[in-house]
């Protein structure tokens, strides 16, 4: 994993002075190399900062030349099958001269023999990179299929800017850094701010399994991405064609799917570890990880003292039970606060998902040791393993018999009774007029994000959008399609990113294999939701390998006392961030709603913290902007 970014100004020149500002914004991504090309006919320059994984050599310096002089690129991610496609591309005569061994080099030779869509077809993997066709002069830049790997670019006084991170593109002269209220409004609602949309006007997230393709010659505005996968077309594809086995067959391919994509990442020429919190999924990973290795592998795990939000002891349980070489840190309240003042800096844009805290804590404790780590994300999303997926179908069928009109009344009435807050919650999502509408508010932190932020106007998404729902048999899978496009690569794959890399480490996601999802599409949902319980299959397989009785216990999730600190030690700091005239001066919200919400959690009347949070986020980056 490493980092990348650079220009496309076909009427300006560029500098090795600029290239050398890219790359410093960016060399926690790659501590291990810096390399800097420039084109002044093209007007391209790409820079690259390396994470040195696969080739440790200089074989696999970057930005990478294709032997036929055409291409060059820069490259972030990983090709879990790039040796299979070295020998698809010997037995067409191709590529027999290799002059090392890194995946990048088998990247441009598959674009030099296929073409940059084909290419992307074939490639397992997660990835990010920028391609510069100097024969055409065409910039091409393309991001794997679930979003693994970040990839921001926008056009900026005729120039084109483009990186791993925002903070790369900042460094450019002609970078105009104008705050996007209508995103704005969707951070509030989401705690992220969904693809394409970035926090500055005219800056994008180029979209999971997208590429996009702009002419030097066209100049700003040219190109628009293209999609060559994407979830819906998976879903739909799942629906038709459905596994029609049974349950012993359905777990035993899926256990061979497993099996196959963690053998795959686990490829490495530098030390490897997974992370384990003892639940299903990140067990499972250590599990599959460990039954194809000759030594102990390692993991590692965050504990708290706080029992309410401590799962290391199921860890170490499951940890012991493997055989790993496992590392745990018990963490003090101390300790996550003091990286509060880091988050802005390294997620470069608001991003309000506490658990961040935690997870760059564990990232941080794993680089001692190791360089690449496993993680088990995305089981909730393709299982079924979220609590939304159990209760909300079964309120809505109950809710829907009641007419709207009351609906809406009697949650009005409701919301101002002393109601525990899970309660109040239902019951400012009583009006909702569609199940699809129903999920949304349950999901959102700000029920009505546009009366917070002044001049704010959502933009649509996927779920609001009817005409972005993908064709489902069910409720629960189409959620579970939702959370799949926005909740997973917006939030979670952008947490574990961010952090990873701020402490140079780099992260891979098993189970996110495109064939696996692919494969959990096509699933029943009594496969993966059963008896009360998401994630059925995934339990059977992980059995195998675990006592049931070590995972069987109510999931708590990645979470912090956020609640709890900001009625305490962050009380001062959120004082400051929420003062009244300071809200009124820098224009972004209104003032009286964000101080009687914070009004009601000092008070203890309310749990606001996670809305609260979200309003924190971004006014300590517009403070680190200021900076």
């Amino acid at each position: 994993m490493c980092g990348f970014a650079g220009v496309l100004s076909p009427f300006q020149s560029n500098s090795e002075a600029l290239g050398r500002a890219l790359s410093t914004m960016l060399a926690h991504r790659g501590p291990d190399g810096e390399g800097i090309w420039d084109d002044p006919v093209g007007g391209v320059l790409l820079v690259h900062r390396r994470l040195a994984i696969l080739d440790t050599t200089n074989a696999g310096e970057q930005p990478m030349h294709s032997p036929c002089g055409q291409y060059v690129i820069a490259y972030n991610g990983e090709i879990y099958n790039h040796l299979e496609l070295r020998r698809q591309l010997a037995e067409e005569g191709r590529a027999v001269n290799w002059h090392g061994h890194s995946d990048t080099e088998t990247l441009i030779r598959c674009i030099s023999a296929w073409g940059l869509k084909a290419t992307l077809s074939r490639l397992v993997g997660m990835f990010a990179f920028a391609l510069w066709d100097k024969k055409n002069r065409l910039l091409s830049l393309a991001r794997d299929r679930v979003g693994e790997k970040p990839l921001y670019w926008g056009w900026q006084k005729g120039a084109l800017l483009f990186g791993s991170e925002i903070k790369a593109l900042k460094a450019h002269p002609h970078f105009e850094g104008e705050v996007d209220r209508n995103a704005l409004s969707l951070f509030l609602r989401h705690n992220y701010i969904p693809s394409p949309h970035s926090i500055y006007k005219g800056i994008h997230k180029l979209p999971p399994g997208h590429f996009l393709t702009v002419s030097a010659f066209e100049g700003p505005n040219s190109g628009e991405p293209q999609p060559y996968w994407s979830v819906n077309e998976v879903v739909a594809d799942g629906m038709r064609d459905p596994f029609t086995g049974t349950d012993a067959g359905a777990k035993d391919i899926l256990h061979q799917g497993l099996i196959a994509s963690v053998k795959g990442q686990m490829l490495s020429d530098v030390p490897l570890g997974a992370f384990l919190s003892g639940g299903v999924d990140s067990s499972l990973v250590a599990a599959l990880m460990q039954s194809q290795s000759s030594s102990p592998v390692r993991t590692f795990a965050i504990g708290f003292d706080d029992a309410r939000y401590n799962e290391a002891q199921h860890a170490s349980a499951v940890a012991k039970h493997l055989g790993t070489n496992h590392t745990e840190l018990y963490v003090t309240a101390e300790d996550a606060l003091n990286v509060i003042p880091s988050l802005p800096d390294i997620y470069c844009e608001p991003f309000a998902d506490s658990s961040q805290i935690p997870t760059f804590l564990v990232t941080k404790m794993a680089k001692q040791q190791v360089t690449v780590a496993l993680s088990g994300d995305g089981g909730d999303e393709l299982f079924g393993g979220y609590t939304p997926y159990q209760f909300a179908p079964r309120y809505w069928r109950y809710l829907q018999k009641v007419p709207q009109a009351l609906r809406s009344m009697s949650g009005n009435a409701l919301s101002g009774l002393p109601l525990p807050d899970k309660y109040l919650k239902l019951a400012g999502v009583m009006d909702a007029e569609s199940r699809e509408m129903f999920y949304r508010k349950v999901m959102s932190h700000w029920l009505s994000p546009d009366a917070v932020v002044l001049g704010g106007h959502e933009y649509p998404t996927a779920l609001n959008d009817a005409s972005r729902w993908p064709e489902v048999d069910s409720y629960e899978h189409w959620m579970m399609a939702m959370e799949a496009q926005m909740y997973m690569p917006e939030d979670i794959l952008v947490k574990v990113d961010r952090a990873a890399m701020a402490n140079s480490l780099e992260t891979r996601v098993p189970l996110l294999d495109h064939r696996l999802m692919e494969l959990a599409w096509r699933l029943p949902l009594h496969m993966k939701i059963r008896g009360g319980q998401g994630k059925w299959i995934l339990r059977q397989v992980l059995y195998d390998y675990v006592p049931k009785e070590l995972i069987e216990r109510p999931k708590k999730g990645f979470s912090v006392p956020m609640a709890d600190w900001l009625r305490g030690p962050l009380r001062d700091w959120a004082e400051s961030l929420l003062d009244e005239k300071r809200l009124r001066n820098e224009g972004y919200f209104q003032p009286g709603i964000i101080r009687r919400a914070f009004a009601e959690h000092l008070s203890g009347k309310r749990d606001h913290s996670n809305r609260l949070w979200s309003i924190l986020m971004f006014q300590a980056w517009l403070e680190n902007q200021h900076a």
